[in-house]
């Protein structure tokens, strides 16, 4: 051991108004302060160069204070952490061992060589701190490396003053009569500022592009748990330097400043503009989510692993740091949203790119479902979806008053609908279909909830659409069969799909339909019986005698046939059969009314030439796949020949009993009309006048509640009063 050296005075005893005159030690001087403290007590707490580490303190506090270069902060921790290594090594090279205070100090103490040389160089040339932030960037590189390992040694060396074991009584309560003991108390205190800035510095540095030094955020994390084994509980006695530092919870307080700091620097500044649509939101969360996928890899990847080796749970904090800075970054971006397609391009984005397991870039990296908490509050994902749903609402009728445009732009172009697969086509359909497909699908991606209320907005607008469509359509001057064939088969094609998948959500839908339905089906009636009502007039005449009257209606109901075989099955057909009962009973009109009497042979060739014309009608309908055969309009007529041309008088009543059975639309007034056909006399009239009527009364007591409409046929035939019907009722 050396020779004792001369006292010399600390600098906290110095006069601060002659700071040149502080010189710092050669290597191998220890140095303490001349205070009250007898050597032996300074060598109990073995506290070397107490001066050096007060103005590493000093210069740390002091340059916290400036906030505008964060720079600063963090070359102060390193001149703090240069003037620890500094501290130690001159005490580790002084004249004498020093005495740890806790077990296995010593060893823990010990520091590379070529490292010690490199400090002790500084130490006795007195470089200065301002001199040390100086150094280029290859120096700063090897002594963050170098500090990287005297980390955990320094903090050993400086919490054994906070230990009350290692305290002597006079420290444990330092008076103003010791002011070494106070400036000690007071160092360690102030180291915890240094330590905290340290780890905010390397963990904002972590995900930079640098990055920090594997070897260094070991070190830090076993410093941190090191300072939770020299402080594990608060102490009873409410001593300050020994109460718990917490620097677990400044680490995880800088992780998530970090976060916040990194995913608020994403789109800063960019204001989300009407006019601008979805495509700014898109890219702004498609660098976002780059930005959270990249740091999470390097996190899982090369950080955590560093951290795990030391016991410390990088990987969750991290994934709940960035959870967290996302979830603020979308509350911003909600109040900032605007309109149906940025309000969506978020709730997609929340609900379906965030939650993805390829989000980031592989399977094992997949975000949780928990235990993160929900990435937007349910208040607030509600008033998303509340929201859209608003915008939604108009949208959908919009794209409904385009879809009304288009048609009518075809309208006006007098483009004929197309034929696919053997059935009347217009683009009305698809577009509808389209439309609601579309909305539907989004919502349901992004929520149940969302997909029900969707739906219930596309069948609300579709039925607000059907009959407004209808009233524009039947005023353009595009009305024909095709079309209102086309337009039945979409009535029927939105009956069908919508309707049948969706019952509970589209039944609203069904009478709007159905009246569209019908309303166009009487249109293609009402053009048929058009065209064809003149040809019946020639019927029951001279000329019908001698001449196929008819054949000219049969050509039109075989092409209007054809036309309804490209119409729904459903519709299609009962056009068809209201087409075969409209031939009949046109045909009985001009039966029981007819322009021309027939005596002797000319009724008995009217009658066969009825049944004839009865035949065909029957036997055409029925090839078209018409539904009112037999009894119900077929034998109509039949009984109608067969009145006219019986040559056996008594059985005239017979045929009545039949007509009136078949048919309770049958009237007294009918009765008359066949009666005055035949001309029988007075009497016979009579008889047959008082039969009907008795017939008459008993089917209106027994009432027909199950009769078809082809059945009251003869209820839509007025026959009107003449000379001949009041002959034979005299």
């Amino acid at each position: 051991m050396q020779s004792s050296q001369p006292v010399t005075p600390g600098p906290e005893m110095q006069s601060r108004k002659e700071p040149a005159q502080q010189q710092t030690p050669a290597r191998g001087t220890r140095r303490v302060s001349s205070g009250d403290m007898p050597s032996t007590q300074y060598d109990e707490v073995a506290w070397p160069s107490l001066g050096t580490l007060r103005r590493a303190f000093t210069r740390v506090s002091q340059r916290a204070r400036v906030p505008e270069d964060p720079s600063l902060l963090r070359r102060s921790s390193r001149f703090l952490f240069r003037s620890f290594r500094r501290t130690l090594e001159e005490g580790m090279a002084g004249d004498g061992p020093q005495t740890p205070t806790v077990p296995g100090e010593a060893h823990r103490l010990e520091m590379p060589s070529k490292g010690m040389d490199g400090v002790s160089q500084q130490a006795s040339t007195g470089v200065g701190p301002e001199e040390l932030e100086t150094d280029s960037g290859e120096g700063l590189a090897s002594n963050t490396e170098h500090e990287s390992g005297l980390l955990l040694a320094a903090f050993e060396q400086l919490r054994h003053p906070g230990d009350a074991a290692g305290w002597p009584p006079r420290l444990r309560t330092p008076t103003r009569g010791d002011p070494t003991g106070f400036a000690r108390r007071a160092m360690y205190a102030c180291s915890t500022t240094g330590w905290a800035a340290e780890i905010g510095t390397m963990v904002s540095e972590t995900l930079g592009p640098d990055g920090v030094d594997a070897a260094a955020l070991a070190e830090l994390a076993r410093v941190v748990r090191a300072e939770e084994e020299a402080h594990p509980a608060p102490p009873a006695d409410g001593d300050f330097l020994r109460t718990p530092r917490r620097w677990r919870q400044h680490w995880e307080d800088a992780v998530r400043r970090s976060a916040r700091e990194r995913v608020r620097r994403v789109g800063s500044g960019a204001a989300l503009g009407d006019n601008e649509g979805s495509s700014g939101l898109a890219r702004l969360l498609a660098e976002l989510g780059g930005l959270v996928r990249r740091d999470l890899q390097k996190v899982r990847l090369e950080v955590q692993p560093v951290y795990a080796a030391a016991g410390f749970p990088a990987w969750e904090a991290y994934l709940r740091a960035f959870h967290g800075a996302v979830a603020q970054r979308l509350q911003e971006l909600a109040c900032e949203a605007r309109g149906c397609e940025q309000l969506y391009v978020l709730l997609d984005w929340a609900a379906n790119v965030y939650r993805s397991p390829d989000f980031l870039g592989a399977p094992d990296l997949a975000l949780p479902a928990e235990p993160l908490p929900p990435l937007l509050e349910p208040e607030v994902w509600a008033q998303l979806e509340k929201d859209y749903t608003s915008f939604l609402e108009t949208k959908i009728a919009n794209c409904f008053t385009g879809i009304l445009q288009m048609e009518q732009s075809r309208w006006a172009a007098a483009e004929a609908p197309d034929v696919l697969q053997g059935r009347y086509h217009a683009p009305l359909s698809f577009d509808v279909h389209m439309l609601v497909a579309e909305h539907v699908k989004a919502a349901g991606a992004i929520s149940a909830e969302l997909e029900a209320t969707t739906l219930r907005i596309c069948a609300r607008a579709l039925g607000l659409f059907v009959p407004r469509f209808e009233k524009a359509f039947l005023e353009s001057e595009a009305v024909s069969e095709p079309h209102l064939g086309a337009y039945i088969n979409a009535c029927e094609e939105f009956r069908t799909s919508l309707l049948a998948r969706f019952p509970g959500i589209f039944e609203e839908l069904e009478k709007p339909l159905a009246a569209t339905t019908s309303s166009f089906q009487k249109h293609i009636l009402q053009g048929f019986q058009s065209d064809v009502q003149p040809l019946f007039r020639a019927v029951c005449t001279k000329a019908w005698l001698t001449q196929d009257v008819l054949q000219p209606v049969m050509d039109k109901v075989v092409a209007f046939g054809r036309h309804l075989e490209l119409l729904a099955p459903s519709p299609g057909q009962e056009i068809l059969n209201e087409a075969h009962r409209f031939v009949v009973r046109e045909y009985l009109v001009h039966a029981l009314r007819p322009r021309e009497r027939f005596r002797g042979v000319e009724r008995l060739t009217g009658s066969h030439k009825m049944s004839l014309d009865a035949q065909a009608i029957g036997d055409t309908f029925q090839g078209l796949g018409s539904r009112f055969g037999g009894l119900v309009v077929d034998q109509a007529i039949p009984c109608v020949s067969e009145i006219l041309g019986e040559t056996y008088k008594d059985d005239i009543g017979r045929h009545l009993e039949t007509l009136i059975g078949s048919y309770p639309g049958v009237g007294r007034e009918h009765v008359l009309a066949l009666l005055a056909l035949r001309r029988l006399g007075r009497r016979r009239n009579q008889r047959l006048l008082q039969h009907a009527q008795r017939l008459l009364r008993a089917a209106a007591k027994a009432g027909d509640s199950g009769a078809t409409r082809g059945r009251v046929l003869f209820a839509e035939i007025e026959v009107p009063t003449s000379v001949d019907v009041l002959i034979t009722c005299i």
